[in-house]
């Protein structure tokens, strides 16, 4: 699905080569047969919008919106395990997945970066990519609603995501989830995490680090129990 590649394009860290290739996207959308006309206009509009910025403009907001906190955490497996050592075999099976279907990541990548997940779905079929979806649309539909209380743009993208995932999200969950979450990317709030990573660290130096256990799991099996619960369903 082209599309889910469109949108892998849009949430990556805005560069030159976006702003140079804008026309081969918009006569992508254009020619889309899996979006509404009203999707397609959604994503014509934030990418003439966020093209028509100064692209160093364009790349602070976008590092504010998505570095800062976890919130709004592009890496799907922040949502899921946190700092579990749980995440390291998932980020194993993930891998695995790609390079099944011959997407080699370089040193620099995480796999569990939506962008890239996107990408991988994009190559599978329909009904594949479709399943895809629906595994992290619990995510999806926290991360649109957090983006929209912070009246970022970027939320059309989630929300274009959700309506090609064709599942049922529980909207008065998801906003009940977030009307208590304290903001995350403040000066006070970064420093606190960052104090208690450093506690975190040493306390792993001085108990040496277990064994992480090696059961596979599917990206809907990690999912957990507070991101589906906000989930009605959906079939694949």
């Amino acid at each position: 699905m082209i599309e889910l590649v469109i949108v892998a394009r849009l949430l990556e860290y805005p560069d030159a080569a976006l702003w140079q290739h804008q026309q081969e996207l918009f006569d992508a959308l254009a020619s889309s047969e899996k979006l509404a006309k009203a999707e397609s206009q959604k994503l014509a509009v934030f990418l003439r919008d966020l093209t028509t910025q100064d692209l160093l403009d364009a790349q602070a907001t976008y590092s504010e919106l998505f570095d800062r906190g976890r919130a709004t955490s592009l890496l799907l497996f922040e949502h899921v395990h946190g700092e579990s050592r749980d995440r390291g075999q998932a980020m194993v099976d993930l891998m695995a997945q790609y390079e099944q279907h011959g997407l080699q990541l370089d040193s620099r990548e995480l796999p569990d970066h939506l962008p890239l997940y996107l990408e991988y779905l994009g190559q599978l079929s329909e009904r594949e990519a479709i399943g895809g979806l629906q595994d992290i649309a619990p995510i999806l539909a926290l991360l649109s609603a957090r983006l929209s209380q912070r009246d970022s743009r970027y939320a059309v993208l989630f929300d274009v995501l959700l309506t090609l995932a064709s599942t049922d999200i529980d909207s008065d969950k998801v906003a009940e989830k977030i009307a208590t979450e304290a903001r995350d990317d403040t000066p006070q709030a970064l420093d606190a995490v960052w104090e208690e990573e450093q506690v975190k660290f040493f306390a792993d130096q001085a108990c040496g680090e277990s064994e992480i256990s090696a059961h596979q799991r599917r990206f809907a099996g990690a999912v957990a129990p507070q991101y589906l619960e906000i989930s009605n369903g959906g079939q694949h």
